[in-house]
């Protein structure tokens, strides 16, 4: 959750002229994702990918002592977002990683991101994490974007083990992340380095074969015998 794999230092590297999105497509199949994320829709938000014009709504919210108190630093101005952008659309076409904005239905301002990365080849692990605008904290937002996104690693991606840290100390994050059916496995001790200090964090992970079968029950509680 707290590692963003951005790097600050890419903020000084030009942004190519060909980094632009390709049209907004909603059924595209396992494979297209590496040409343009689909839009995925929850009941109150729209992820949809990242666009350069999203910079000054993602400095704006992402940046503020709330959201940036337990992740690694984000980008310190407009331009470096729109860097960060133009870089998380290279890394979705090399197959590495996906980034999706998080809209509210009805509005195309970004509030927040969804991260997703490769921990090896072909996505059989990966890694998640997520920053949200803190206006929405409580709303309902983050557990509908989070259900769009696991969804789409499970079934399009292949992944077959999520996983997502959480600094000991982040409560709200822990608290979300089991919400959302993650299993605290162990303790990673001074395992992030943040702000001239070591904190330790809390290693979660969901499983593919968790994820099916908490979905199977949930539909065969919804049937009428």
């Amino acid at each position: 959750m707290e590692k963003m794999p951005y790097r600050a230092e890419l903020d000084l590297m030009p942004v190519p002229a060909a980094a632009g999105i390709p049209p907004a497509a909603t059924a595209l199949t396992r494979s297209d994702w590496r040409q343009g994320l689909p839009m995925l829709s929850g009941q109150q938000v729209v992820m949809r990918e990242l666009r350069a014009s999203d910079a000054p709504s993602l400095f704006a919210l992402l940046t503020t002592e709330e959201v940036s108190r337990f992740i690694s630093p984000p980008p310190t101005t407009v331009d470096g977002f729109e860097r960060f952008i133009a870089w998380a659309q290279r890394q979705r076409a090399a197959g590495s990683y996906v980034c999706f904005a998080v809209t509210l239905r009805g509005c195309e301002t970004a509030i927040g991101i969804f991260q997703v990365r490769d921990l090896g080849r072909g996505f059989a692990s990966a890694e998640w994490g997520f920053a949200i605008g803190s206006p929405f904290w409580g709303t309902g937002v983050f557990v509908d974007a989070a259900k769009q996104v696991i969804a789409f690693a499970f079934e399009t991606l292949g992944v077959r083990r999520l996983e997502a840290r959480a600094a000991v100390l982040n409560g709200r994050g822990n608290a979300a992340l089991r919400k959302l059916g993650a299993v605290a496995e162990c303790v990673l001790r001074k395992s992030f380095q943040h702000r001239g200090g070591y904190l330790d964090q809390m290693l979660y992970a969901i499983l593919d074969v968790d994820w099916h079968g908490a979905r199977t029950a949930r539909a065969s509680r919804t049937i009428v015998h």
